[in-house]
């Protein structure tokens, strides 16, 4: 293990004596040129992971962080570099046991649950990373950027439109020739 990973995982042991350890990453600890790569981006011109983790009753743990990030990508429309900046809160709570596995299938998990089972380390640079991947924009578009209008028919065939997409769009004439 790189000293850069010991700096970024945590033991999260139980017993009376948990102390709330406050962290903070950057660039020292999270390889940039990396995770651009890992996240198709372009660069990551800044990055910082910073949080506290607090001990939670007897065993469990809760996360709360706050994450900056500076990106650049191409924008879909033009591939001209696009620059968004990210600021995301980071909440999760670490609960010992697992989940059960005798739940039924079809039974829905609350949308307000954010419990993860409880892990031997935490690994924050892999939580920074996850989060980041989550805010990164999935179509980025420069100022100014055309609409995208794309054309997908064969050669020699008439492309369909939106306005022929609608299926009720000729009812009102069927209507007027019925009557």
């Amino acid at each position: 293990m790189t000293d850069a990973q010991h700096r970024t995982r945590l033991r999260l042991g139980s017993g009376p004596r948990r102390d709330a350890i406050e962290f903070a990453l950057g660039p020292a600890e999270i390889d940039l040129a990396a995770l651009a790569e890992l996240l198709d981006v372009i660069s990551i011109r800044k990055l910082r992971f910073t949080g506290l983790l607090r001990p939670q009753g007897q065993s469990g743990w809760e996360l709360d962080a706050e994450l900056g990030a500076t990106i650049v990508q191409s924008c879909v429309a033009t591939l001209e570099p696009v620059t968004t900046r990210i600021d995301e809160t980071v909440r999760r709570r670490y609960v010992a046991g697992s989940v059960p596995h005798d739940l039924p299938l079809e039974q829905e998990i609350p949308e307000d649950v954010d419990e993860e089972p409880l892990p031997a380390s935490l690994d924050l640079a892999a939580l920074a990373t996850e989060a980041l991947a989550l805010a990164v924009p999935p179509f980025p578009r420069a100022d100014g950027a055309p609409p995208a209008d794309l054309d997908t028919a064969p050669p020699g065939a008439e492309p369909i439109r939106d306005e022929e997409l609608k299926p009720f769009a000729g009812l009102k004439d069927a209507l007027k020739r019925g009557n």
